[in-house]
């Protein structure tokens, strides 16, 4: 794989972790809520007025783009697994931001996906 389509990827693996996140915090922002007919729109008004939502959504749509012109320069075979990435991403940023816990068995898991990553890039 090149540094052009390696950057591809990985940029658009970023770009996706960073959506959960502002996804996440947009979410806190609002609270729990409870679905219901009658709160749709009310809910669905205040997660749209949220900048972490709307960031959220703004990196999703450039991560989409990025990652087709990622897939057009890598096997899907290959490109694929790399996004198992955004979990590493995310688990190391949301145990930063919010104070989610990482546990031993989420250690091994992370290291087990490092690994296959590394694997595959070599390949």
């Amino acid at each position: 794989m090149d540094l052009i389509s390696l950057t591809c990827i990985l940029s658009s693996v970023i770009l996706n972790a960073s959506a959960q996140l502002l996804l996440k915090a947009g979410i806190n922002a609002v609270g729990y809520f409870e679905f219901s007919v009658t709160n749709i729109v009310p809910i669905s008004l205040r997660l749209v007025s949220q900048w972490p939502i709307i960031g959220g959504l703004a990196c999703y749509s450039v991560s989409v783009i990025v990652w087709i012109l990622g897939l057009s320069r890598v096997d899907v075979s290959i490109a694929y697994p790399m996004l198992s990435l955004g979990y590493i991403i995310n688990a190391a940023v949301a145990w930063y931001l919010f104070s989610e816990t990482i546990s031993s068995q989420k250690l091994v898991g992370i290291a087990i996906i490092l690994l296959g990553v590394v694997v595959l890039v070599h390949s």
